[in-house]
């Protein structure tokens, strides 16, 4: 084949993106940490689906339409930096196709060389032995023998030659890697990716294997199934105490919700819920939520007749253009949190808008994008509290450029987080405001406590699964059959001579009783270091300590 069209990439990325959904359980058994939240193929996996979706019913011949829409459903549903990281890679892609019907092996190399280049600029510190180093060895090295390469079979043969042999280098590049044995995770769901783009050329798009599933993620592409019918409802909580309904907790709901369904959203406004769902079963949503209140509001739509506008007459627009003449505020800030005590502890330092995820839940870029559409302020700031969602945050920022003034406070964990809420001053301009915040994030050092999902070595801990690890920062501490004596170990390895607050926040995994406990025996132990706790029902993690 000497030029593909845009009927022809159209293939290439749905076998692409399947190849991905078929191999992203053992992407994500790659993860280098014994932690639960290996989740790099899971966000690419997504990421990638987002991007399919999007050009699965087109018909396009030209390839920049084609590419160009790809580009556009991966950059807004990039989740982590994989799969930001992916999403920018395919944006360089496509940029390099602008205005060709269709293109040879000249233009294809061209397109990859400009997705590495444009991958490398989106990452403030770009990483070697990642899928950014494979990306570039790879599209370098197909073009610089494009001589010899005489087809577009060819070229793919060249790329992915040149991605395994690297992807075996990335080891020496990274020594973490080597140190657990492993691969690169990223770039073995790259090559993954190109593989299926491969397998097209030949002939034979590859299929999902149903089969698969993924492992206990919440997530509403679980089933790769299409959402039927648009649930959306206006709920009102008991105001009082009633037998006749169960007691309303936001994360209880929320999470089982967001596995039943796409495009999920929820306000929460007092004792009133608006909830809006894509789902193959309204039905079982709405018995759900009765549970819990009693409805003012049910609509039911069929997808097929809301031409592709999911919003379209949603109680969720016309909120939205009922906020816009509203006045206008001068600050809004924006919080990713899970957990209900979590979301209670950011609500009371002024956040009011918070966006659901964390580890093992990192949100997408059109996940901030929705909520960045509904704030009714000049200047907004972005609390990820991960690092694995910055990337996504930042890039949703872009998405918003010229529209409204957006700042990422690039806060890698809660307690980073919650430390730079404090330091922000409605009364202060948006410079002073930013340079407070992010430099506050220097002053908390994060510890967190987890369960172990393998036997292993690394950093000098001997790790054995399920038990519990401590965690500092990116260090692995120590492990124990006791989550408490994981957390005190902890505790001991963070704190110096400067340690004046200690900040426990105790998971959904932990009793009342327990964490009341655990913070008497840290304060008569440090007797001149205040010890503050909160209840946060985080999943995952059993506690979550801040040490300033």
């Amino acid at each position: 084949m000497k030029t593909i069209n845009g009927t022809t990439l159209k293939m290439m990325i749905i076998s692409g993106s399947n190849n991905l959904y078929n191999h992203y359980p053992e992407i994500d058994a790659l993860n280098v940490f014994p932690v639960p939240d290996g989740d790099t193929g899971t966000n690419m996996n997504l990421t990638m689906a987002s991007g399919a979706k999007e050009i699965q019913n087109r018909n396009d011949l030209d390839v920049y339409t084609i590419a160009k829409t790809f580009s556009r459903g991966l950059l807004m549903g990039a989740r982590g930096n994989s799969g930001v990281i992916l999403s920018q890679i395919f944006r360089g892609f496509a940029y390099a196709l602008e205005g060709k019907d269709s293109i040879g092996v000249r233009e294809l190399s061209d397109a990859f060389m400009n997705g590495k280049d444009v991958a490398y600029k989106a990452v403030m510190r770009p990483v070697e032995g990642t899928i950014l180093t494979v990306i570039r060895e790879s599209a370098t090295y197909l073009h610089d023998n494009i001589e010899e390469v005489n087809s577009i079979e060819k070229a793919f043969e060249y790329l992915i030659k040149e991605a395994h042999a690297s992807l075996e280098r990335t080891p020496d590049l990274l020594p973490v890697l080597k140190k657990v044995g492993v691969v690169d995770s990223g770039a073995a769901g790259l090559i993954k990716i190109l593989e299926g783009f491969q397998s097209a050329l030949k002939g034979k798009v590859i299929e999902r294997q149903t089969a698969s599933v993924l492992q206990n993620k919440a997530t509403s592409l679980e089933t790769g199934e299409i959402r039927k019918y648009r649930t959306e409802l206006i709920l009102t909580l008991p105001e009082h105490e009633d037998d006749t309904k169960k007691e309303f907790s936001q994360s209880r709901f929320t999470n089982w919700l967001s596995i039943r369904g796409d495009d999920f959203r929820i306000e929460k406004h007092d004792l009133i819920i608006k909830l809006h769902i894509i789902t193959h079963n309204p039905g079982t949503v709405i018995s759900f939520c009765q549970q819990y209140g009693e409805f003012d509001e049910i609509h039911v739509d069929n997808v097929s007749t809301l031409n592709g506008d999911l919003l379209k007459n949603s109680i969720f627009s016309k909120n939205s253009e009922q906020d816009k003449t509203e006045e206008e505020k001068e600050y809004a800030l924006i919080a990713v949190a899970a957990g209900e005590g979590i979301v209670k502890m950011f609500k009371e330092l002024r956040v009011e808008y918070i966006v659901s995820g964390g580890q093992t839940m990192n949100p997408s870029t059109e996940d901030f994008v929705k909520v960045l559409e509904t704030c009714n302020a000049k200047n907004i700031f972005i609390l990820p509290n991960n690092s694995n969602i910055i990337l996504a945050a930042t890039q949703a920022c872009d998405v918003f450029e010229g529209k409204k003034n957006v700042k990422v406070i690039p806060s890698k964990s809660i307690p980073q987080g919650l430390v730079a809420c404090m330091m922000f001053n409605p009364e202060a301009d948006m410079k002073e405001n930013y340079a407070q915040m992010n430099d506050a994030l220097s002053n908390v050092s994060t510890g967190q406590v987890t369960f172990a999902i393998k036997d292993t070595k690394i950093d000098n801990v001997d790790i054995i699964k399920d038990h519990f690890i401590g965690i500092r920062n990116k260090t692995i501490v120590c492990c124990h059959q006791s989550k408490f004596d994981a957390a005190k170990e902890l505790v001991d390895k963070m704190i110096d001579d400067m340690t004046s607050i200690i900040t426990l926040i105790y998971g959904a995994d932990v009793t009342d009783e327990e964490a009341n406990t655990l913070m008497e025996e840290i304060k008569n132990k440090y007797l001149d270091i205040d010890v503050d706790l909160h209840k946060g029902e985080q999943p995952v993690y059993s506690f979550i300590i801040g040490i300033e």
